[in-house]
């Protein structure tokens, strides 16, 4: 099914499938459209497309909801049950609003046994926020993750879509102050 297509108003079952409408649901913007056809010609099945076509849903929509779950599994024509496994699997999907900044802080053991505990706890005071919370003017998300693969550069977390490495608490908190300036 193309995207076009998905983006018009359905009827299943005599009801409006309102996900799918673009009206009352989500649907990809023209250029986003585009990209989603240029994705699918990189893949021989439609299936082995899905998590490219997510990364561009959440790129579109700024995080992976339900109701988008459900314009994806329509528009690649898979069961929404395929979607939503790989968005509960992948913790690079985010299955919540996310603020402005999303910091990640390795907390796996090189980054624990040289100060990551310290670097959340710091974190958490500053923005007053538990990791899996985003504050409440929108600006940052706070999360652990498992493993960064930085182990000889930590403690460090990642900033957005960049590595920030050889932490420590004073660092972080420098890091924090110069984000919160330019927003």
């Amino acid at each position: 099914m193309t995207a076009e297509a998905v983006g018009r108003s359905v009827v299943d079952n005599g009801a409006q499938d309102t996900v799918t409408a673009g009206i009352d649901g989500p649907a990809f913007s023209p250029e986003a459209v585009a990209e989603y056809d240029r994705i699918l010609g990189h893949y021989p099945v439609r299936r082995a497309a899905l998590m490219p076509v997510l990364w561009l849903a959440q790129r579109e929509f700024g995080w992976i909801s339900p109701a988008v779950e459900a314009y994806v599994a329509r528009l690649m024509e898979l069961p929404r049950s395929w979607v939503e496994g790989v968005t509960s699997f992948y913790t690079m999907y985010y299955t919540r609003p996310m603020g402005r900044h999303h910091i990640q802080v390795c907390t796996n053991l090189s980054c624990r046994l040289r100060g990551a505990d310290a670097i959340v706890s710091a974190v958490r005071r500053r923005l007053a926020i538990r990791p899996g919370e985003t504050t409440p003017d929108m600006r940052f998300s706070l999360d652990t993750v498992e493993c960064l693969a930085s182990c000889g550069t930590a403690p460090m977390l990642q900033l957005d879509d960049r590595y920030v490495e050889n932490l420590d608490v004073a660092s972080v908190l420098e890091l924090i102050d110069r984000l919160e300036e330019e927003l």
